[in-house]
């Protein structure tokens, strides 16, 4: 298997093909990181830490190496010297590193030291040899312990607060007004694929097979890493099995390049899975206080969202989880605050809808609870408080279709046939039934990304792109967006993507890859067929010679007049008259910072959820969601689709499953594996619906679209959470909901 996507299919942008991809994965051949085997290569293994806080005092250095097959074992003792120090964090968009600085714990599963063997079970067992002993400090790992601060930024640098109208004012003017507190667990990463590097030193070039979800990012962090230029760094990664974020930076893969450099042979390091819980990033913890204020008519008067959340002992990511309240619904004044604290865990980072995730719960949560105070159905006073214009900045969407989002979802779901009281509607086994709603959002993000286009001899079609695809589809999408701009037949296309040695096509992040990518891809098509355009309009042989003035079309490998599209030629024979090999162009997509001052870009959707809940035992089953989204112009219906029902699932997973626990003596991750971190799996979601609203948006990019990757988990888990009051009675506000918090809430009712 390559690089190199070569597309078979006759289609463009719109269209539902499916992936292509998808042979090379259910057969096997597709290459992951792990599969390259280079000649020579070694295997490491990483032993990780049994304590959150304190130092290693010993390692059993003499009978790791005296394990049969054990080539080196790597310490602070021996580690290769770096260019610049791991916890330096000039480069931007960068995290600081736990590279075997020295014996200092900073929380459980960090990395204490590397086995480099000659196969991977010799390794492992010189790595549980070394049997570190440690120098135990307390620790630290509640949102009630450490002292509370408040950060300078959130997020990649919001304000820690953030003001519109008066609040206090709003409050006291209020006729209902609630208080809630909303609680989030810990959530860590969970990509079938673990991290992971097959590392190569020749000279002071590395070559690296690795999953990342940008390109350009990781060699300039690797490149200040080991002092040396970028383009000595060349990376291949074209599949990647899932990233959800934590895969946009670089950290334990750098000890798999440590160790080739030591032994001077290739090394390949993956992490096992109870590794992935601590040095990969994950969502923090959040307690979150909701305050509103409506009128009698139940109008918003003033929406206060407090996040008190954690950030590592040593580093700084604070989740952004009030963003949600500055855009959705039309309140006259708005705050939100942040306060966090240090605990010794690993740093926080982004997961799959940072910040929206989180707050789209409580928010969701508070609407539900409000809409009860004023005795109004939920979807009814969501509609009374829809915001015509973003609520803080005041900017005009610069598309929203959420009001067709509302009325097509609730259609198909059945809505109105809802009571407003719950515990009204049981089945006929006799478990009670709950309806619940959310709305969801995401912004619609775009970063700098560049492409190349060829058109060749014979009239195909290269397009070369150093983009990601982690399960998504997007290789497919970018090869209809390419065959789209050159106006080529799928099959006439072949797509080049996955090596860091192509055009840096921006990172695969934020729901906006295809954005990005995307956009550069149709730059650099619609500039290599002008070049062509202008080769024949020129030429007093073409039948499209002085049609300059009239335009031409691309479409089908022809070039037609567009004002009578029976006169054209083939891009073969316009090459061949002038005697090229090929025509190239290079393509680029830039934000327009003109767009984002006067427009606020966002997708909507409405989530509609289904459970039924065992009046005696409390278990609760999600048995049908229909979510309906407006996201700009779709390229791919079935992938789109897709994303939405991995999203939705992913919802239903924040509301009734997904947690990490830790043991506060000790702060290790108690259910650091699969089978007690609880995700869904198919019987937990026997129904999902994905209606794609249409939506025209002509400010967001060039091609109109808005990113699908995120925005399902965000409406989805505050609809399954209301959806699990209406069936109960019992407002839950401890996520996941559990059934002991259902058996004891019904208690009380």
């Amino acid at each position: 298997m390559t690089e190199v996507l070569q597309v078979r299919h006759g289609s463009s942008a719109g269209q539902p093909i499916t992936r292509r991809d998808g042979p090379l994965k259910v057969t096997g051949a597709a290459r992951y990181a792990a599969d390259n085997h280079p000649p020579g290569m070694l295997h490491a293994v990483v032993a990780t830490s049994a304590i959150a806080r304190g130092r290693v005092t010993s390692l059993n250095e003499a009978a790791a190496d005296a394990h049969p097959g054990v080539v080196a074992v790597m310490t602070p003792a021996n580690r290769p010297a770096l260019a610049m120090d791991p916890d330096d964090k000039s480069v931007p968009f960068s995290f600081r590193m736990d590279l075997l600085q020295d014996g200092r714990v900073r929380y459980a599963g960090q990395p204490v030291a590397v086995v480099i063997a000659e196969t991977l079970e010799a390794a492992a067992e010189g790595a549980a040899l070394l049997a570190p002993c440690y120098e135990a400090e307390p620790v630290e790992v509640s949102l009630d312990q450490g002292e509370a601060f408040v950060p300078p930024v959130v997020g990649v640098g919001a304000p820690a607060e953030l003001r519109h109208g008066d609040v206090e004012k709003g409050l006291a003017e209020a006729a209902q007004r609630i208080e809630t507190t909303y609680e989030t667990p810990a959530q860590f990463h969970n990509a079938m694929e673990p991290h992971g590097v097959v590392a190569a030193w020749v000279g002071d070039t590395l070559s690296l097979d690795m999953p990342t979800q940008g390109f350009a990012l990781t060699q300039m962090r690797l490149a200040a890493l080991f002092g040396i230029p970028a383009e000595s760094i060349h990376i291949r990664s074209p599949f990647l099995g899932g990233g959800f974020g934590s895969k946009l930076l670089t950290s334990p893969q750098v000890l798999g390049i440590l160790a080739a450099r030591l032994v001077g042979r290739p090394v390949k390091l993956v992490l096992r899975r109870g590794q992935m819980y601590g040095p990969v990033t994950h969502r923090a913890p959040t307690r979150q206080v909701l305050r509103l204020g409506a009128s009698v008519d139940g109008e918003l008067t003033a929406l206060h969202h407090h996040v008190r959340t954690a950030t590592s002992r040593f580093d700084d990511f604070i989740e952004p989880a009030a963003g949600v309240s500055h855009t959705l619904y039309a309140a006259p004044a708005v705050r939100t605050t942040y306060e966090a604290v240090r605990l010794d865990t690993g740093t926080p980072g982004f997961m799959r809808a940072p910040g929206e995730a989180s707050g789209s719960i409580a928010l969701e949560s508070a609407m539900d609870e409000m809409a009860q105070a004023c005795g109004m159905d939920p979807l009814e006073f969501r509609l009374r408080n829809y915001a015509e214009v973003e609520p803080v900045s005041g900017k005009p969407f610069s598309s929203k279709a959420l009001r067709e989002c509302y009325a097509q979802g609730a259609a198909q779901f059945g809505w109105a046939g809802r009571p407003l009281l719950p515990r009204q509607m049981r089945d006929e086994g006799g478990m009670l039934v709950g309806w619940g709603v959310g709305t969801a959002t995401f912004p619609a993000l775009m970063f700098q990304g560049a492409a190349r286009a060829v058109i060749r001899q014979d009239g195909s079609g290269l397009v070369e792109a150093g983009a990601h695809d982690m399960g998504q589809g997007a290789w497919t999408a970018f090869a209809q967006i390419a065959a789209d701009s050159l106006g080529l037949d799928v099959e006439r296309l072949e797509f080049c993507s996955g090596r860091s040695d192509l055009p840096d096509a921006g990172i695969a992040g934020g729901s906006a890859h295809t954005a990005t990518a995307g956009g550069a891809i149709r730059d650099a098509g619609q500039k290599v067929v002008a070049r062509l355009a202008e080769l024949a309009t020129t030429d007093a042989r073409s039948p499209l010679f002085g049609a300059s003035n009239v335009g031409v079309v691309a479409r089908g490998g022809h070039l037609l007049r567009r004002d009578d599209e029976s006169r054209g030629e083939r891009f073969a024979d316009i090459l061949a008259r002038a005697g090229l090999a090929e025509i190239e162009a290079q393509g680029s997509s830039v934000p327009d910072a003109a767009i984002a001052e006067r427009y606020a870009a966002h997708a909507h959707g409405a989530v509609f959820a289904e459970v039924k809940v065992d009046p005696e035992l409390g278990q609760v089953r999600v048995t049908r969601l229909v979510g309906a989204f407006a996201a700009g112009r779709i390229i791919n219906p079935r992938l789109v689709r897709s994303q939405y029902y991995g999203g939705m699932i992913w919802g239903v997973s924040f509301a009734l499953h997904e947690h990490a626990l830790l043991d506060r003596r000790t702060g290790r991750v108690m259910n650091a594996d699969l089978a007690e971190y609880r995700v869904p799996v198919n019987a937990d979601v026997p129904s999902v619906e994905a209606i794609l609203v249409e939506e025209e948006d002509p400010y967001v990019n060039a091609l109109g679209i808005k990113g699908v990757g995120e925005i399902g988990i965000t409406g989805t888990a505050g609809a399954v959470a209301n959806a699990v009051w209406h069936a109960t009675g019992v407002r839950v506000r401890r996520f996941p909901i559990s059934i002991e918090d259902l058996i004891e809430g019904s208690a009380t009712v």
